[in-house]
């Protein structure tokens, strides 16, 4: 009888799969044929699934960013923690603070240089951004709605500031991590949230 295949999970396995080897070797050598090696499958296995390199990162890409979604969603909130740490780690689901949010945000660096040469990856680019904008919307509003923001705060260019200091943050952290530690990373992202708080 032959086996069945879960072919969602396949999916999923030739993209985590694209992400190693993109951290390890570059996103120029995320090739179709370098990735069926490195998966362990045919190139018409992996085409099968994935006709050209561009579906193949956009799917990978795109797994990425639904990870950071679902987990900042599962966060649960509770009115018996400090305000200031809650916000502190939702806006860690997009750091590099742990070997699996490094190689998301490594992949998506990579991603990021490739868009500018590759315009059919510009769509799922722009989505990406939005919804990482709004999560950070999300971030400032919650100050508000715990009731800890100072009054009068430019929520778009908190927001706008907000974003550019996460990527920039992240992107430091990921280049020279010696320079720019995991703890000086939080504690910089500590010292923001304080000057937004009454």
């Amino acid at each position: 009888m032959p086996k069945k295949v879960d072919h969602q999970k396949r999916k999923i396995q030739i993209a985590e799969t694209t992400w190693k080897v993109i951290v390890e070797e570059g996103i120029e050598h995320a090739t179709v044929r370098k990735i069926a090696q490195a998966s362990g499958l045919s190139v018409g296995a992996v085409r099968h699934y994935f006709a050209t390199q561009s579906e193949l990162l956009h799917f990978s890409m795109e797994l990425v960013s639904d990870r950071v979604i679902q987990r900042a969603k599962a966060r649960k909130f509770s009115k018996d923690r400090d305000p200031l740490e809650l916000v502190t780690e939702g806006v860690s689901e997009v750091l590099p603070v742990d070997e699996e949010r490094k190689i998301e945000m490594g992949v998506w660096l990579a991603f990021s240089a490739k868009v500018l040469v590759d315009k059919t990856l510009r769509e799922l680019s722009d989505k990406v951004y939005g919804d990482m904008h709004e999560g950070f919307k999300n971030v400032v509003h919650a100050l508000q709605l715990l009731d800890i923001a100072k009054d009068g705060l430019d929520i778009e260019m908190e927001v706008n500031r907000l974003h550019a200091i996460v990527d920039g943050m992240a992107m430091h952290h990921l280049l020279n991590p010696e320079q720019f530690t995991h703890e000086e990373m939080m504690e910089t992202l500590k010292y923001h949230f304080h000057s937004l708080i009454k």
